[in-house]
């Protein structure tokens, strides 16, 4: 399935609040109350000046996806979090999220991307790797992954 990107520009969550179930926000984010509230999200987990977040849209334009990238140490530095699809959006949409991100990320003068990711879930882990992230460490269950952005374009 083909995705497009749409910058959030206006940090706009409702479409996020649509597409999400409440029994998946923890999974997105295992802080953030149930059920989704936009408010606590702008101010406290979207609430940097530096973050940014996008949508994905399917090719009849319809939301099916989102994620934010935060800036990591200087702004050369994108950590990615709040990755999110919809279960429809799921299964070989991997590469596609994956590519959607590093575009996102070289828009924003990004050299290197960052992530953490579960290592019990092993779809996602597996398509970071897929994708070149290196994984750069483990702790609690969580593997801290890392894609250098200006060797990918240089190859």
């Amino acid at each position: 399935m083909p995705l497009t990107l749409r910058r959030n520009r206006e940090r706009d969550l409702e479409p996020l609040a649509e597409m999400l179930p409440d029994e998946e926000i923890p999974l997105l984010n295992p802080s953030a109350k149930v059920p989704f509230d936009d408010m606590e999200w702008q101010r406290k987990w979207l609430g940097e000046a530096q973050d940014v977040s996008f949508y994905l849209q399917d090719d009849s334009g319809q939301d099916v996806g989102f994620f934010a990238l935060r800036e990591g140490v200087g702004p050369e530095v994108r950590h990615l979090t709040y990755v999110y699809l919809t279960e429809d959006a799921r299964g070989g949409a991997a590469a596609e999220l994956t590519e959607r991100v590093e575009e996102a990320a070289l828009a924003l003068d990004a050299l290197v991307l960052t992530l953490k990711v579960e290592v019990d879930n092993a779809p996602a882990f597996n398509a970071y790797l897929s994708a070149g992230y290196e994984e750069m460490s483990r702790r609690q269950g969580m593997a801290m992954m890392r894609l250098d952005l200006e060797d990918r374009q240089a190859a």
